[in-house]
């Protein structure tokens, strides 16, 4: 049986996590067991979080138009149909940059969508 050596995969493997460590508090960044287990379970919560993050701004959007849109006298969810029936196709992310930054044009849409 020939002997394999594993140094140099095992040095890449190990450097690699311990790169990813960086920063973590204590052992946590310089022993490999424990920088290997945090580092695991810091890729799981990017994961989570990059899944999260789509929902929390959509929810933060919704918010934003709710509160523009009760200035006139509408509720969120009658804005939406109203702008549905009037065939105005504005995603949640446009109609709270709009509500937030330009109100005029907000009360434009409110007022093309009430006909």
């Amino acid at each position: 049986m020939v002997r394999v050596k594993r140094g140099n995969v095992a040095r890449k493997r190990r450097k690699k996590v311990l790169q990813l460590a960086k920063g973590y508090r204590g052992a946590h960044s310089r022993l490999f067991r424990v920088a290997n287990q945090q580092v695991m379970k810091a890729l799981r919560y990017s994961y989570i979080g990059r899944k999260k993050k789509k929902r929390t701004f959509r929810k933060l959007w919704i918010t934003r138009i709710n509160a523009t849109a009760k200035l006139h006298n509408l509720s969120y969810s009658k804005f939406i149909n109203l702008l549905k029936k009037s065939n105005i196709d504005l995603n949640r992310k446009m109609l709270s940059q709009i509500a937030v930054i330009d109100n005029q044009t907000f009360n434009t849409l409110i007022t093309f969508s009430n006909n």
